[in-house]
């Protein structure tokens, strides 16, 4: 077995890189190619939209692309540019509007890897003949010993990843490879400079690299004109405390920027798409503990059916940048909830929910689902029924 674990000499491989643009894939390419690989990139170009295009943090569109072929040259090893836009803009951009507006929190970065990155650009390495596809995700495989591979947390945890593969399959995972899992970051830096990368000290891209400015509202203004409707801004007791002009314009757990003067501080609660409410209350209101998940993609031992009456423990993650924390994973009919032990606050529907089998570093990926409900505490679950049995305000 190569470094990779595959059979045959690194001359005889060919591996396809997934290369953005970035610091971090165009490493991958430059250690493949020295170790003797056939490395051949393929870059994807997901969207032109002026500004976004250049500005710092951006991937897969205008610079990006151009740094990528200077690395590739650089290096001395082929490289191509693939027009995603359509399939990108049907496949991730309209269904993050679409999920946005209906008051979610959608993750894009999970959808693209699902659909474009991990499925179409997959296909796409196969057809070139490639024996893998390798991409420069923090986050580390291997064989599990059942002529399958396992996910696992990488050795930089502040660069971890994980939370936005949980929804790689299984096929996928026996397939990709991941050369910077073991690697830190700034490690990553020095060996891109060594090999004198122009994108070195380039920054890294942002998570959600379609939208401008960091402003989801534009994006959505722009896809769904009519989608930002006024309406009621509502304390969780009932109140009516003022208006607002689009529930886009606002997320869950959010507490600045609300538009209401009031004696004790505020939060959004949740925000209720159907009546164009955005209900707000106190920071326990937010207390989860727990949730359901939907399109759920299991990397366990076992199948889903297999998980027992009383559930499985383990620790899950909603929020990319929290740690994993206790949970308990449980199946009913064609429902699957996961308690959180300790609770958590600003969990929202459409967030990913990731699931591992400790909290260490070297955690295992057991997948993971998108949150289609998010429950409160027992006071703050009634009194959104309540408010939810309410007409709203014309």
């Amino acid at each position: 077995m190569n470094s990779l674990d595959l059979p045959g000499r690194p001359e005889d491989t060919r591996v396809v890189v997934a290369m953005s643009g970035g610091v971090d894939s165009s490493v991958v390419a430059g250690l493949l190619k020295k170790e003797g690989y056939d490395v051949v990139g393929v870059t994807l170009q997901l969207y032109d939209h002026g500004a976004a295009t250049h500005r710092p943090g951006s991937c897969c569109a205008g610079q990006d692309i151009d740094d990528a072929r200077r690395v590739a040259e650089t290096l001395g090893f082929p490289h191509y540019v693939l027009n995603y836009e359509e399939r990108f803009r049907k496949a991730v951009i309209v269904p993050f509007a679409e999920s946005y507006v209906s008051g979610e929190t959608p993750i894009p970065c999970v959808s693209c890897n699902q659909t474009v990155k991990f499925a179409d650009l997959l296909e796409t390495a196969r057809e070139l003949g490639a024996d893998a596809l390798a991409t420069g995700h923090y986050i580390r495989s291997a064989p599990r010993g059942d002529g399958h591979r396992a996910l696992y947390r990488p050795l930089d945890a502040e660069r971890d990843q994980s939370y936005f593969l949980f929804a790689t399959t299984q096929e996928q995972i026996d397939y990709l490879r991941f050369p910077l899992g073991g690697l830190p970051k700034p490690e990553v830096r020095r060996i891109a400079e060594a090999m004198g990368l122009a994108v070195a000290a380039k920054q890294d891209s942002q998570d959600i690299c379609f939208v401008p400015h960091g402003k989801y509202s534009d994006i959505i203004a722009k896809l769904r004109p009519g989608a930002a409707t006024p309406g009621d801004i509502v304390h969780i007791d009932g109140r009516v405390l003022g208006r607002h002009e689009g529930i886009l314009r606002y997320t869950i757990g959010q507490r600045r920027g609300i538009g209401v003067a009031a004696g004790e501080p505020l939060y959004v609660v949740h925000l209720d798409a159907a009546h164009s409410r955005v209900i707000v209350g106190p920071r326990e209101a937010l207390e989860t503990h727990s949730l359901v998940l939907r399109q759920v993609n299991w990397l366990g031992d076992g199948g889903l059916e297999d998980i027992p009456a009383e559930g499985i423990e383990l620790f899950a993650k909603v929020r990319s940048t929290r740690p994993p924390r206790p949970a308990v994973l449980t199946r009913s009919g064609g429902s699957v909830r996961v308690e959180l032990v300790d609770g958590e606050t600003g969990v929202a529907p459409g967030q990913a929910c990731a699931l591992y089998s400790d909290d260490g570093d070297e955690a295992r990926v057991l997948g993971g689902g998108f949150i289609e409900r998010a429950y409160r505490g027992a006071e703050a679950e009634t009194m959104l029924s309540r408010l939810a049995a309410q007409p709203a305000h014309a």
